[in-house]
C-alpha cells in the first residue's frame, strides 16, 4: 500500500472529528476536508481514532516455543487488536537475560514489521532467581532494554530485589515484578476461598500477592528507584499501591483484561481457558481493580497475552498450563467492563493503553497523541458494533481464549504501524506481499 493515507471524518478521543493526513510515516495533517492528490482515501465515518494500543506485558514466546507462538504472529495478533508496539517478556528459551538474545527478539520483530517488538530483559539468570542477569548489558544494547522482569517467576529473594532496583536506576530502568510468593502458592490450583473450597482445588490466597507488593514498594521507597508490578488481582493490591502512592513511592501497576471482567466461579466448569496465574479472583476484587483503574492507582492496562498449544489446555484441570491470549480481544474487553460502564472515557482509554505503558517503559515514538509532526501509530474503531468473539478473530498461533462464545462490543477496523497499514478493513495485511 501507499504511504500517503487521507483518513476522512475520524472521531478522536476528546470527542472532536478531524481528518488525518500520513505521510512519510507520519501525522502530516489535521483538519477538516483536507485533499491529497493520490493519497489513499479511507473514510472512517463513524470510527474512533486512538494512538497505536502499546502491551507492556506480551509472551512472544520465541525463541525456543515455537508451537505456542512466534514474534511473527504474535505481532499479528498484536496488530489484529489495534496495537502498534508490545514489550515482550523474557521466559523464552534461551532466556532474554543477555544482549544477544533481546537482540535477536528485536531483530525478529523487525523482520516481522506488523508492531514494534521491545524486548524485556530477565532480571535474573536464567530466571532462577539466584544472581543479577546482564542488565546493564541489555541496557547498553542495540535493543536499549529499559524493562527486566522475571515474569513466571517472583524475584523472591528481598536482596536479589533490592540490587536489582539498585541497579537499574544508572540508567532509569525499572523492575517489574511478578508478585507471588512461591511459599504460599505451592500447588495452588485458583483463588482461594468459597468457590476452591467446595470445588476442593488449592488454593492461591490473595496475601500471596500482596505481601510481595507490600515488601517490594518499600524496597523501591528505600532505594528510590522505579518499581511497576505486573497484573495485579485483588482488592488488597489495589489498597497497598494506592497508599504507597500516596508516600511518593515511584511504583506503577498494571491490571490484565481478564482481571477486570471475569471471575472465579467461571473454574467451576473445569475449563481450563480460565486458568491463569494470577488466577480469576472474587467479584469483589473485580470491582475493586475496576476502581482502582478508574482513580488512577492502576497506571494501565495489559494483556499478558500467554499462548499454549491446544494440548496444554484441553487436558485435567490440575494438569493444564496457566494462561490466556488476550492482544485480540482487550480494547473489547475494556470497552465492555470500562468505557461502556462509565468508568473511563475514550481519552482515559488511550491512557492507560497507549500513553502511560509507553512511558512506563520508555519507549520513544509511541504512546504519543494523534498530532501534527507525530509518528502514525494509530488504530481505527468501531465502538458501536458488538459481535460474538471467536476463532476468526484469533490471528495468533494458539486459541486459549477465555472470550470464545462471548459477546463482545468494538471492532478494530483499521491499524497503523508507522503510517503503514497492518489492519485494513478489520483484516490483516500481508505485509509480505506489500514489500515484494
Amino acid at each position: 500500500m501507499t504511504g500517503l493515507h487521507l483518513i476522512r471524518g475520524a472521531r478522536l478521543a476528546d470527542g472532536t472529528t478531524t481528518d488525518i493526513l500520513i505521510e512519510d510515516g507520519r501525522i502530516a495533517e489535521l483538519g477538516i476536508s483536507l485533499s491529497r492528490a493520490g493519497a489513499a482515501v479511507i473514510d472512517a465515518d463513524g470510527l474512533l481514532a486512538l494512538p497505536g494500543l502499546v502491551d507492556l506485558h506480551t509472551h512472544l514466546r520465541e525463541p525456543g516455543y515455537e508451537a505456542s507462538e512466534t514474534v511473527l504472529t504474535g505481532s499479528r495478533a498484536a496488530a489484529a487488536g489495534g496495537y502498534s508496539a508490545v514489550f515482550a517478556m523474557p521466559n523464552t528459551s534461551p532466556v532474554a537475560d543477555t544482549a544477544g538474545v533481546v537482540e535477536q527478539e528485536l531483530a525478529l520483530g523487525e523482520q516481522a514489521g506488523y508492531v514494534t517488538v521491545q524486548p524485556i530483559g530477565a532480571v535474573t539468570v536464567g530466571q532462577k532467581g539466584e544472581r543479577l542477569a546482564e542488565l546493564g548489558a541489555m541496557a547498553d544494547s542495540r535493543a536499549r532494554v529499559r524493562v527486566f522482569s522475571d515474569d513466571g517467576s517472583c524475584v523472591w529473594d528481598p536482596l536479589i530485589m533490592r540490587r536489582a532496583l539498585e541497579y537499574v536506576k544508572a540508567f532509569d530502568g525499572v523492575i517489574a515484578q511478578h508478585a507471588q510468593d512461591p511459599r504460599l502458592t505451592a500447588g495452588a490450583q485458583m483463588n482461594e476461598g468459597a468457590v476452591s473450597a467446595e470445588l476442593g482445588l488449592a488454593g492461591w490466597p490473595a496475601v500471596a500477592e500482596e505481601s510481595i507488593i507490600a515488601r517490594d514498594v518499600l524496597l523501591a521507597e528505600h532505594v528510590g528507584s522505579r518499581l511497576h508490578v505486573c497484573h495485579l488481582s485483588t482488592a488488597g493490591s489495589v489498597d497497598i499501591i494506592r497508599w504507597a502512592k500516596r508516600r511518593g513511592v515511584n511504583v506503577t501497576a498494571e491490571v490484565t483484561p481478564h482481571h477486570l471482567l471475569l471471575t472465579d466461579e467461571l473454574v467451576r466448569g473445569y475449563d481450563a481457558r480460565y486458568k491463569v496465574n494470577p488466577p480469576l479472583r472474587t467479584a469483589d476484587d473485580v470491582r475493586a481493580v475496576r476502581e482502582g483503574l478508574a482513580d488512577g492507582t492502576i497506571d494501565i492496562v495489559a494483556t499478558d497475552h500467554a499462548p499454549h498449544p491446544a494440548e496444554a489446555k484441553a487436558c485435567e484441570w490440575q494438569a493444564a498450563a496457566n494462561g490466556m491470549v488476550g492482544l485480540e480481544s482487550a480494547l473489547r474487553v475494556v470497552q465492555q467492563s470500562m468505557v461502556d460502564t462509565g468508568l473511563l472515557d475514550w481519552a482515559d482509554v488511550a491512557r492507560v493503553m497507549s500513553e502511560t505503558p509507553a512511558r512506563i517503559g520508555r519507549l520513544a515514538g509511541h504512546g504519543r497523541p494523534i498530532a501534527v509532526g507525530e509518528p502514525a501509530h494509530l488504530a481505527l474503531y468501531d465502538a458501536a458494533v458488538t459481535a460474538t468473539f471467536g476463532r476468526d478473530d484469533l490471528r495468533g498461533r494458539s486459541r486459549n481464549s477465555p472470550y470464545l462464545d462471548r459477546e463482545l462490543p468494538g471492532r478494530v477496523v483499521w491499524t497503523f504501524h508507522a503510517g503503514i497499514p497492518t489492519v485494513a478493513h478489520g483484516d490483516l495485511v500481508d505485509l509480505t506481499k506489500e514489500s515484494a
